[in-house]
């Protein structure tokens, strides 16, 4: 539904992007003024995954996952509409056992099946693609969500959580899955820090000119 408004495999790799599907084909850039996605209607389409988190080496169980936190924070600037993109089979709240199954859908190749997939993003002309980064990627439900849909016209631009691996492949992965999207500058927040992440959220809006510059 649509509403209003995270290198290493082990400890590191839940926190650490859709695949490439074999093409190293580029997409168009978006310039760095953000001029490609002035205007018009906005989505913010993103994963996130809650309960034990890798935390400064360790772990703690969120309430909320570090991804949906900075979807919030950039709903709370721009006027847009979310859609949170959930799994039909849903991970575990454990996050051992969530690095193992993302081990597994990485070597598959897979793509989890979505409860709420969209039909369309035909009204949207910008689309911001949120999740964490697992062992370099995105979690491989984003190449379900991404291959799912016509982004030609559009241009997206990635964010990210993390714990070191930044926005990971997303840019280059995105550029291969989301056909006939313009690729604009992207955002990676620490996920140890994305509570605190408004400034910075704030200052990417406005280079991407989703905000006043």
């Amino acid at each position: 539904m649509i509403t209003r408004r995270a290198v290493l495999l082990g400890a590191a790799a839940l926190v650490s992007a859709c695949t490439a599907s074999g093409s190293d084909r580029e997409a168009p850039r978006a310039s760095s003024s953000g001029s490609a996605a002035a205007s018009g209607p906005v989505l913010v389409a993103y994963f996130s995954r809650a309960g034990e988190n890798y935390y400064y080496g360790g772990r703690r169980n969120l309430t909320v996952g570090n991804t949906q936190v900075v979807a919030d924070l950039i709903s709370g600037f721009v006027d847009c509409d979310v859609h949170r993109i959930e799994a039909e089979d849903p991970y575990p709240s454990a996050y051992d056992p969530t690095v193992a199954r993302n081990v597994r859908e990485q070597n598959a190749d897979a793509r989890p099946a979505i409860a709420n997939p969209l039909t369309s993003i035909e009204k949207y002309r910008t689309v911001l693609l949120g999740s964490p980064i697992w062992n370099i990627r995105a979690p491989m439900i984003m190449t379900t969500f991404t291959e799912g849909l016509d982004f030609t016209g559009k241009t997206v631009h990635p964010f990210t959580t993390h714990a070191m691996s930044g926005l990971g492949n997303t840019e280059r992965d995105y550029a291969a899955s989301c056909r006939g999207a313009t690729l604009g500058e992207g955002l990676a927040v620490q996920g140890e820090k994305a509570a605190e992440g408004g400034p910075d959220i704030e200052a990417w809006l406005r280079r991407i000119a989703l905000l006043p510059g």
